[in-house]
């Protein structure tokens, strides 16, 4: 089988290859093509998993790449989106904006998801586009960000063949359930809301609902992250565990104020950390597996740092960074319907009647039945007043980016900014907006 890999040249693209590297069964991917506009970033990426083919027992999948989108779909049988829309240069602008204003910019929550929406909801729908007339039968696995929103704008072109797919959900539950010392491998997870935006209301095996048990377990509670970002006591007051993302509504004002105080924003790190690796990469190609190897630890190890200051949470444990990702999620997506193997995930997918406060075809984060026919949502507990409140609010604010982005509508992309729950002022729109218009050349059609 085929795998296509648009943003070919991203950092994180050796773990999804590394996924495939462990996969040993019957029809598993032996080619993997690489599509990205930039051929320096290609180059030190194809370095990185040839290495890792290198030290893998058997053949691994061959690697090419390529800055020719249609020759790289062409023959896909599965398409792995993970595009970014203006690089880490465009995250850094999404945040500073943001930050200049008082208001939260973090990259797929708040002002800076809605500007980093606006310039990519053009680029995602016209490759849903191309895949439709170049890949028919292909299926789109969509890890661009926003991704439950960049999901949604894409089905029109793709119907249910494309399906968002996100690690902080299933990462959730598995710490949850081995918090309790269950096997995670048997429990349901009974999650549901939007991409980052979602709580986990209860942990299913053998016919027991574990996660009261969890909720009366302080010491539990304190062995994992979400327990330790969160706080006992606000967990016990929800009933349920939120995704971590929900620690920027929950906490707005100390995260924004920790944000503010620190010397280089989450992108503008990444963005030295990362050019940092290309151009040693460029230079010395022989090490690229080494050098990415330095790189991603130093990276997971600082991942969501100010929420973690804010709960006084400390260091990741290694646990939290070793229970699993994306690529996992990819991988056993692609043998669930390539092999009509049936599978549980929690995945971004139509909603059709699952949750009551939204309708049919809004994209919503839930578990899934999936198999050779695709991903079908299965029933999960409704929502609270509170969870379904900030739900519909949230997915309005996507379907006004989603628009702006399909017309050039100002009013459009000013509704989205104004109505999101952690942005507090109809003036504040139009300067976030104005303000992401004079650095972002892609949103000059929003210039008022």
């Amino acid at each position: 089988m085929r795998l296509t890999i648009l943003g070919g040249g991203g950092f994180r693209v050796p773990l999804v290859y590394q996924a495939l590297l462990g996969d040993r069964g019957d029809g598993r991917i032996t080619s993997v093509v690489l599509y990205d506009t930039d051929r320096s970033r290609l180059a030190s990426i194809g370095s990185v998993l040839r290495q890792q083919a290198d030290l893998a027992p058997g053949a691994a999948p061959v690697v090419t790449e390529t800055t020719d989108l249609d020759e790289a779909l062409r023959g896909a049988d599965f398409v792995f989106s993970a595009i970014r829309v203006g690089g880490l240069e465009g995250r850094t602008i999404d945040e500073r904006v943001a930050l200049d204003l008082g208001v939260l910019g973090q990259e797929t929550v708040g002002a800076g998801g809605i500007a980093y929406g606006l310039r990519t909801l053009p680029v995602a729908t016209a490759i849903a586009q191309r895949v439709a007339a170049v890949a028919p039968e292909a299926w789109v696995i969509n890890f661009t960000n926003p991704a439950g929103m960049v999901t949604e704008a894409m089905i029109p072109y793709l119907g249910d063949r494309v399906i968002g797919i996100c690690d902080s959900p299933s990462g959730l539950g598995r710490r949850a359930a081995l918090a309790l010392g269950l096997d995670a491998s048997q429990v349901f997870y009974d999650y549901a809301g939007l991409n980052h935006l979602g709580w986990l209301r209860g942990l299913q095996s053998g016919g027991v609902d574990h996660l009261p048990a969890l909720l009366a377990d302080s010491a539990a509670l304190a062995d994992f992250e979400e327990g330790r970002l969160f706080g006992v006591e606000w967990l016990r007051s929800l009933g349920s565990i939120p995704n971590e993302y929900l620690h920027y509504y929950y906490f707005a004002r100390e995260t924004l104020a920790a944000v503010q105080t620190v010397e280089q924003t989450r992108g503008t790190f990444l963005l030295e950390q990362q050019s940092a690796f290309y151009a040693e990469t460029a230079r010395h190609p022989s090490a690229a597996l080494e050098l990415w190897q330095k790189t991603r630890a130093e990276r997971e190890s600082t991942y969501m740092v100010e929420s973690r200051a804010v709960a006084e949470a400390g260091e990741r444990d290694e646990r939290d960074m070793s229970a699993g990702g994306y690529e996992q999620v990819a991988l056993s997506l692609m043998r669930a319907i390539a092999h009509n193997e049936r599978a549980s995930l929690i995945l971004n997918v139509r909603n059709r009647g699952t949750l009551r406060h939204l309708d049919d075809d809004a994209v919503v984060e839930i578990p899934c039945t999936v198999d050779a026919n695709g991903a079908r949502p299965v029933d999960v507990s409704q929502l609270t007043d509170h969870q379904a409140g900030l739900v519909c609010a949230v997915k309005a604010v996507e379907r006004s980016t989603i628009e702006a982005a399909a017309t050039g509508s100002r009013a459009a992309a000013i509704r989205a900014f104004a109505w999101h729950p952690l942005i507090d002022s109809v003036t504040a729109a139009h300067q976030l907006l104005d303000g992401y218009v004079d650095h972002l050349p892609d949103l000059a059609p929003f210039r008022s």
